[in-house]
């Protein structure tokens, strides 16, 4: 993300009022335009939708609606989103589950301000970020699903769903990590026909989320073309 673009929009999701509002300071303080707060799922999911930040920053224990979830819902509505997972459990049940909803990212409390801000700076660009020893952990779990081939639902069913010429080529660019505006730009279209392409694609794979569609192109190499 270029700095002529304007400063990333980040959303801060916690349920601890002070918590939330450091960390909202903080992300400030260093030069991020933060959109929105939030203290419960619900609410979460809602500002998430009227602001589109470019990263949320999520805690994963939440009232009304659990991390996990809001993750799913806000990743679904808009694929471009990045999650980061701010979060005091380093379980590894609550990490992959979070990777699975669509979180990109996965810091413990534990860090510092700057880890925090370098881990938001990095997500923002599309880097995967994890607290040191979950990487592993993600990477080991991202190729077991690569090479598990899944619940054979139906053996009639086409294996590979008819893509366009241009849903194939937006694909390519997102699994390359371009953000829904840089793809606009490159193939001269609008941000709007960007997301379509992509929930076009989204519901012909079946996949839920940026993620899962990531993890497709990656598996059939459209990333290297």
């Amino acid at each position: 993300m270029s700095s002529e673009q304007g400063p990333v929009t980040v959303m801060v999701v916690d349920d601890h009022p002070m918590w939330r509002e450091a960390v909202a300071r903080d992300l400030a303080g260093a030069g991020f335009e933060v959109v929105a707060t939030a203290g419960d799922g619900e609410q979460a999911v809602r500002r998430a939708r009227a602001t589109s930040p470019d990263v949320i920053v999520l805690d994963l224990n939440l009232p009304a609606k659990p991390g996990v979830q809001v993750c799913k819902e806000v990743v679904a509505a808009d694929p471009a989103l990045r999650v980061l997972v701010l979060s005091a459990s380093g379980e590894h049940a609550d990490v992959l589950e979070a990777v699975k909803s669509g979180a990109t990212g996965y810091l413990l409390k534990s860090a510092s301000t700057e880890e925090l801000l370098d881990a938001v700076r990095r997500t923002a660009v599309g880097d995967p970020v994890f607290t040191p020893g979950l990487a592993g952990l993600v990477l080991g779990e991202y190729r077991r699903l690569a090479s598990d081939p899944g619940p054979a639902t139906n053996p009639d069913e086409p294996k590979a769903p008819r893509l366009t010429d241009r849903e194939t080529e937006v694909l390519r660019l997102v699994a390359k990590g371009l953000s829904y505006k840089q793809i606009a730009e490159r193939l001269v279209i609008s941000h709007r026909t960007v997301q379509n392409h992509v929930q076009n694609t989204l519901g012909k794979l079946q996949l839920h989320n940026r993620v899962e569609l990531v993890r497709y192109a990656i598996e059939r190499g459209l990333d290297d073309e």
